[in-house]
């Protein structure tokens, strides 16, 4: 049997396919054990280099959740300030005018071609040139700088992009009821644009997260990454077991993030498919919705 995008397998070709997934079934276990005989031979497996993250309190508490918590606010601050920053450039290089366009441009592309690391440590050092900050909120304002920096400027070109994927046709119906073009990008283009950007966005967000990491390992910022250091020299030299926990929250948080993005765009699609309103403009101009009326096909289904 056959479909529109490929032809059904031949008895040859199954052969052939259960032939390599029993050969990469094969090679993935013989590499786990691999990995598991190297690190029990090195004693890394032990029980009593893996306890203390299961019977006391005081890893958690003293290195782990202080770490957690200089990653998330680094992350949240960095966030808060690019996401509005990149929006600000986005459209800003969509602009009619070449006096906002063109600076625009440079700016994203400069700080989007400068590695995130560079810029932390440029910012760092300016800090500590012209300011009297404490060590560490220097460190923090550091990190966050260069996040700043950088991701605003990714997060531009996806406004930029996001906002051209949508029809021609939306910019002139707007322009049709009489909007501006200050409305037209606020009321129409936006809040479609989101949608279609969302998975872009939460993707640039775990970047951040991730990237804070950077701070700890370069600058010493006390995030989550950097507190497998001092915590593995507290606990017997379990580097593998510290790097291992601190990988597990990575994953949870990072899973969250994305699951709820998910959850959101599912929503945020679902809403715009059940309305029936369209735009249309009431006394003086402003503008107002309007039911739209269903339309029967011949066999009655409403569209």
């Amino acid at each position: 049997m056959s479909s529109v995008l490929y032809d059904a397998q031949g008895p040859r070709a199954k052969r052939r396919n259960i032939l390599y997934t029993v050969l990469f079934v094969l090679a993935a276990a013989a590499v786990l054990w691999w990995v598991y005989d190297g690190l029990a031979e090195k004693h890394q497996l032990d029980w009593i280099k893996w306890k203390p993250f299961f019977t006391s309190p005081q890893p958690w508490e003293t290195f782990i959740w202080p770490g957690f918590q200089n990653t998330i606010k680094a992350a949240f601050f960095a966030l808060i300030i690019a996401l509005p920053l990149g929006a600000l450039f986005g459209i800003g290089r969509l602009s009619d005018h070449r006096w906002v366009r063109v600076p625009g441009g440079v700016v994203v592309e400069f700080f989007r071609a400068i590695p995130v690391l560079l810029l932390m440590v440029i910012a760092n050092q300016a800090y500590s040139e012209y300011t009297e900050l404490e060590p560490d909120t220097r460190l923090l304002y550091a990190v966050v700088t260069g996040l700043v920096l950088y991701n605003a400027s990714v997060l531009a070109e996806i406004v930029r992009a996001g906002i051209q994927t949508l029809p021609r046709g939306q910019t002139d119906a707007a322009k049709a009821i009489g909007m501006r073009k200050g409305q037209t990008m606020v009321f129409v283009l936006l809040p479609q644009a989101v949608t279609a950007m969302l998975p872009a966005i939460v993707s640039q967000l775990v970047v951040i997260v991730k990237d804070t990491a950077l701070g700890g390992a370069v600058l010493s910022f006390p995030e989550l990454l950097a507190a497998v250091r001092p915590m593995s020299a507290n606990y017997g030299s379990n580097t593998i077991a510290c790097f291992t926990i601190v990988a597990v929250i990575y994953l949870a948080l990072n899973y969250t993030l994305t699951s709820f993005a998910s959850w959101l765009e599912r929503r945020l699609r679902r809403g715009k498919k059940s309305t029936g309103a369209v735009l249309g403009t009431g006394p003086g101009g402003d503008l107002e919705t309007i039911d739209a009326p269903a339309l029967n096909t011949d066999d009655g289904r409403a569209v």
